[in-house]
């Protein structure tokens, strides 16, 4: 029957034990270590979904779906990770027989085992070799070398290496009739069989064997102070992350007496899962390769903001813990007065300023492109709204373009600063009621802030009230009582000024009993859908890319085809990555005969306009225009037209067309308009 001696050649191997009692103690240590860091953060209940965050380790961790997106690196770490999974199975194996006296090491499985540690442990040097060419001699923008990197690379070639010469040697020393099922021991073998004799054989066999157990003891005991640990804390990410509709900020509660400080610039103010993110990012650079604010030439990086976190998190529990030893020995001195007195901490530097840039915080445009990447769910942009909020409404402090906004929000309902008795005129001579005028309408239509009062995008309102006109829609809009949805002053950090108006317009919707709503901005789209309902409002909202589908689909809108004509469609951030609506606008654009072109960037990789996050009301001083930049790559797909289905993209678009002045060969227009064009 197929199988080996587990010890051949090997004495003493009981002392096997004590270095691996050893190893765990060295382990263990290390991840109390790492516990006793993120407990320095606020409880958060991450247990909501166990069964789904099982799968998720299955799909994204064993599966590697997101990290074989980019598929050199993905290709590289699905080798070495699956070469360890096998060959943790095969010294799983070896131990249950020679240790605990399973007698399961022998045929097809000992076969099978032989056979897959080769094939896979080939992977895995084949994939370390490649990690080392990559990081070292290519040198890629987003990896930066550490010290840790060098170590792990070699560590893990040296185990996977000497554990191939080990089966070798023993190949070559002894005869093995199943040798062929581990052909990398039998190649080796052969050279050493020729060169060497027995004796020297069995002496290189022993001390191989106990070299290569020292450095498998050493990769235990170094995992957790190490980047091995995103081997467990990349799947418990996973398994942490957050589901549901993405970028829903925490709420603050303002009623609330106990609470002293809004918004955070202290590691202790995020919760534990905001300081494990920090742990579990893989250092992999994803984040900055598809960050718009860092490709342009500014200084963001979402890579760097989550690691100055995680040194400030190790030096910050440092500190925590020399207070409480000088708390503990003021007490011991005089334990009556030290009693009356608080607790002494040392000072702890702030997130903001200290350690990361205030332009930082306002450069991120809050797209997620970062998140999106991530291979192992690292929440980037969550940290820099909570820290925007400390500035806004700790520190006032923010841009001033920022101050101009937040002023005409709060006297006009809307960013632009027109005044709010003027909402309706522009929608109200197309021919549309109020609810005040309807209130039987089945939907109400929300034109938004843009579609109101932007001379641009008035025309994508037009477009639209015609096309539901045509189709026989029941709407009906809520005209002068219809405020700025919040989004960009919730984005920019002023919750308070959100609060405010999306319970005026939450409370006037509940006046009505409106039930559906009908909007052409994927950022009021976004906010009245996912986050109108922290507040109360709960609504059946549809973007009108969807709407407008289903009306054509359901033949309540004719229309002649465009022939001979090309689009590029933009996916706006708030409508693809926020909300999952990337095929339903280019299927509309389809249906009226446009050839479709994608850009360079495109579905969950699109390039963001630079207008989310609030950046729409910001200047950009540092760096390139970045609606420029995706302007560009819009011109380079040479099409008659550029399609968007958002009015902060339409704009930034139209503005960068302006730019590159070929105004005359590429046109940006709404779905909407093209639609309405064919009608």
């Amino acid at each position: 029957m197929a199988t080996r001696q587990v010890y051949w050649n090997i004495e003493g191997e009981h002392w096997l034990y004590l270095f691996f009692i050893i190893a765990l103690i060295f382990f263990g240590y290390g991840v109390y270590k790492r516990l006793s860091l993120w407990k320095l953060g606020k409880p958060e209940n991450r247990w909501k979904d166990v069964w789904q965050g099982i799968k998720d380790i299955l799909v994204y961790g064993f599966g590697h779906k997101r990290i074989l997106k980019d598929s050199y690196p993905g290709i590289m770490h699905f080798c070495i990770f699956w070469g360890f999974v096998f060959l943790a199975f095969a010294t799983a194996m070896i131990t249950l027989q020679a240790d605990f006296g399973l007698h399961i090491f022998h045929g097809w499985l000992y076969l099978f085992i032989k056979l897959t540690a080769n094939f896979f442990g080939l992977l895995a040097i084949l994939g370390i070799i490649t990690a080392g060419f990559r990081r070292y001699i290519q040198r890629p923008d987003r990896l930066d070398n550490k010290t840790d990197d060098a170590i792990t690379l070699a560590l893990i070639f040296a185990i996977l290496l000497t554990g191939f010469v080990i089966e070798g040697v023993r190949i070559a020393a002894t005869p093995d009739p199943w040798a062929g099922w581990g052909f990398i021991g039998q190649w080796i073998s052969i050279p050493l069989k020729a060169s060497l004799n027995e004796a020297q054989l069995l002496s290189l066999h022993r001390f191989l064997w106990w070299f290569h157990l020292l450095l498998a003891m050493t990769f235990i005991g170094y995992f957790p102070y190490s980047k091995l640990f995103h081997v467990i804390l990349g799947p418990l990410n996973m398994f942490f992350r957050h589901r549901g509709p993405i970028g829903i900020p925490e709420p603050i509660d303002f009623e609330d007496e106990n609470l002293d400080t809004f918004g955070k610039s202290q590691l202790r103010e995020f919760s534990w899962k905001a300081l494990f993110n920090t742990d579990a990012c893989l250092r992999c650079g994803r984040c900055q390769d598809n960050c718009p604010a860092y490709l342009s030439g500014k200084h963001l990086s979402p890579k760097r903001i989550i690691q100055d976190m995680r040194i400030l998190m190790e030096e910050t529990g440092e500190a925590l813990k020399a207070s409480q030893k000088l708390a503990l020995s003021t007490q011991s001195a005089d334990s009556e007065s030290a009693a009356s007195e608080e607790p002494v901490e040392l000072p702890v530097p702030s997130l903001i300023g200290e350690v990361i840039p205030e332009e930082d915080l306002w450069s991120c445009t809050t797209c997620r492109s970062c998140e999106q990447q991530c291979p192992v769910f690292v929440e980037h942009v969550d940290k820099t709204i909570d820290m925007r909020r400390n500035l806004v409404l700790m520190e006032t402090r923010f841009p001033a373009e920022a101050q101009l906004a937040f002023r005409n929000m709060e006297n006009n309902g809307n960013p632009w600063g027109i005044g709010w008795t003027t909402r309706a005129d522009f929608i109200k001579g197309l021919g549309v009621k109020t609810f005040e005028e309807d209130p039987s309408a089945e939907y109400l239509y929300w034109p938004g802030c843009s579609g109101a009062f932007d001379a641009r995008n008035q025309k994508v309102s037009a477009a639209l009230v015609k096309l539901l006109q045509t189709a026989g829609v029941h709407f009906a809009i809520l005209g002068n009582d219809e405020k700025c949805c919040g989004d960009s002053a919730r984005k920019l950090g002023n919750e308070y000024l959100f609060y405010s108006l999306a319970s005026e317009n939450i409370e006037v919707m509940k006046g009505y009993g409106i039930k559906k709503i009908i909007t052409q901005c994927p950022h009021c789209f976004n906010i009245l859908k996912n986050e109108y309902p922290q507040l109360g409002g709960n609504y059946e909202v549809i973007h009108h890319s969807v709407f407008l589908l289903e009306l054509v689909k359901a033949g309540k809108l004719k229309f002649k085809n465009i022939a001979g004509k090309s689009v590029t469609y933009h996916d706006s951030c708030y409508l693809g990555r926020y909300n999952q609506i990337y095929n339903q606008p280019r299927e509309l654009l389809k249906m009226v005969g446009l050839e479709i072109k994608e850009m360079a960037h495109t579905g969950e990789k699109s390039f963001c306009c630079g207008a989310g996050g609030g950046r729409m009301w910001l200047e950009e001083h540092e760096g390139e225009r970045i609606n420029v930049m995706r302007t560009d790559e819009a011109i380079a797909v040479k099409t008659d037209y550029v399609g968007t289905a958002c009015p902060f993209c339409l704009t930034m678009i139209v503005d960068g067309i302006a730019m590159r002045e070929v105004g005359e060969d590429l046109k940006a227009l709404d779905i909407s308009e093209i639609l309405e064009m064919v009608i």
